[in-house]
């Protein structure tokens, strides 16, 4: 009698192997993908693009030998969707507790081994404020590519060893702060608290490729915001005095003419003083004139009367 022993997955030891016919690949080349895990076993093919989205997805179930392959595409005409860059081909056991093994592939305008390395090109850009003032946030921008193409991801995770060099010499971790402004581009608001030279170091990790960016930005007690401010405000009152100088010009070109005025009024009252004096020497001369005769008529009366009564006596 013929007995049938089931033997549980488990039991066989872990396998997992996946391999490429080429390393380097050009427009409209297949990218044949081979290898070995447990027989029978329902294997997950995935392929992701230099910014880490996933490109392909296939599925395939190993032969009695745990033998698999396949084409998982023939590449297309570079484009924004496929650019040239660095490819990574995964293959998933959906048994083995999520083994997974990967292998890096590069898609190129040419096949030359000597003129393109496989190797993944991350690259991180920090964009943060020249000045700032103290006690105001300030907003830093962080952009991570991977072949010139933005990588997603959470940034507790892409940027988690991130940090800020103080003015004091400690370092302040920023590994929480970060948030998503959109895929491969994050910020964070940093309010700073002393004066001096604060150094954003950005590091970023992604599929074993790590890439550093630093900025620098000098805090000062006010920053060019409120100087300018204060400059525009200062504008404005220098505006306002000119203005009221200008009106006070108008008024004493006013108050000039009205001394002009005055002054002629006043000449011309001297003038007619001096006439008023003329003519008052010439009517005293002529009263003189007219007096004199009366005058010497009643001497003459007089004297007679003295000549008179001396006589009678």
């Amino acid at each position: 009698m013929l007995s049938l022993i089931l033997v549980p997955l488990e039991s066989f030891a872990e396998q997992l192997d996946i391999f490429t016919d080429n390393v380097i690949y050009t427009d409209n080349q297949p990218l044949f993908v081979y290898g070995k895990a447990l027989p029978n076993e329902n294997l997950i093919i995935r392929m992701f693009a230099p910014d880490g989205t996933i490109a392909k997805f296939e599925q395939i179930v190993t032969t009695s030998d745990g033998s698999f392959n396949m084409v998982l595409l023939t590449w297309p005409t570079s484009s924004t969707i496929f650019p040239y860059g660095t490819y990574t081909v995964e293959a998933i056991s959906t048994v083995q507790t999520g083994l997974s093994k990967k292998i890096d592939v590069k898609f190129s305008s040419t096949t030359d081994l000597v003129g393109v390395p496989v190797e993944r090109m991350v690259n991180t850009l920090v964009f943060a404020p020249e000045t700032a003032a103290v006690n105001n946030p300030v907003r830093i921008f962080v952009q991570v590519t991977s072949d010139g193409l933005l990588v997603g991801g959470q940034p507790n995770e892409l940027l988690q060893t991130s940090h800020v060099h103080l003015p004091s010499g400690q370092v302040q971790s920023l590994t929480t702060s970060f948030n998503i402004l959109h895929q491969g581009l994050y910020f964070v608001d940093y309010t700073p608290e002393q004066k001096g030279t604060y150094v954003f170091h950005i590091v970023a990790f992604t599929q074993g490729t790590i890439s550093h960016g630093s900025a620098a930005t000098l805090v000062l007690s006010q920053d060019i915001g409120g100087v300018s401010e204060q400059i525009i405000n200062l504008n404005s009152i220098l505006d306002e005095t000119s203005t009221e100088l200008e009106n006070l010009k108008s008024e004493i070109e006013g108050f000039g003419s009205t001394l002009k005025r005055a002054s002629d009024n006043v000449d011309a009252s001297v003038s007619s003083i001096s006439k008023s004096v003329t003519n008052i020497e010439e009517a005293s001369v002529q009263l003189n004139s007219l007096l004199f005769p009366i005058v010497a008529s009643i001497a003459i009366i007089v004297a007679l009367q003295i000549v008179i009564i001396a006589r009678r006596r």
